[in-house]
């Protein structure tokens, strides 16, 4: 995601690599998307961004200067795919679908909406892919290296006859296997490209009943 504000906020907040501290919040919903035959082919991703992240991106763009928690129309226009417009090579965007052992390939992100709730941006993307059976796959949305925490707070739609279940990752047990990766690195390794955003990671496993 585009961290218009979010090098400022690291700045301002004490690293300590003995835990791991996210610094942005978000609650993720998905709607995925079928193709009629038991398969799945996008999925439409919703990020609600926690108060004081939405207040720093709000401020940085010079948006609802009043503060009365309403954007008029041209402001939601600047708004929508704040979160997209950089892209960095390699990135996933913090979405990862896997089925089996193969993780699936994601189209890039279309910005399909943006609004603000209770001073929280929320913000809509669709994600194409596929098709793939929908049954037996693995999500999990984090990022890698977990300057932002996802919580797969819903709500989660997927086509008829197919359910899920979500693991949540036990903090403690997060924690030492973060520390644990920690001891196995150098000093200079620990400050550069350490990826420990899936030891925190919710994760939701698909079922889906046999078509008739």
């Amino acid at each position: 995601m585009k961290r218009l504000a979010l090098a400022a906020l690291v700045a301002a907040l004490p690293v300590s690599w003995t835990q791991a501290h996210p610094h942005v919040f978000v609650e993720v919903a998905l709607d995925f998307v079928d193709d009629g035959a038991g398969n799945l082919a996008g999925v439409e991703v919703t990020w609600t961004y926690d108060d004081f992240f939405s207040l720093l991106i709000l401020t940085d763009m010079g948006l609802d200067p009043d503060g009365d928690g309403v954007l008029s129309d041209d402001e939601l226009a600047r708004l929508k795919g704040f979160d997209l417009e950089e892209w960095p090579e390699g990135f996933e965007g913090d979405l990862y679908i896997h089925a089996g052992g193969q993780k699936v390939a994601l189209d890039r992100p279309v910005p399909t909406g943006v609004r603000l709730e209770e001073g929280r941006i929320v913000a809509t993307h669709t994600r194409r892919f596929g098709p793939v059976p929908a049954d037996g796959l693995r999500v999990e949305p984090y990022d890698p290296t977990y300057y932002v925490d996802y919580t797969l707070a819903g709500p989660v739609t997927l086509p008829a006859g197919c359910t899920y279940a979500i693991r949540e990752p036990e903090p403690d047990e997060s924690q030492r296997a973060f520390r644990d990766m920690l001891a196995q690195l150098g000093a200079e390794e620990q400050y550069t490209g350490v990826e420990v955003g899936n030891l925190f990671s919710d994760t939701m496993v698909i079922s889906c009943r046999a078509r008739s």
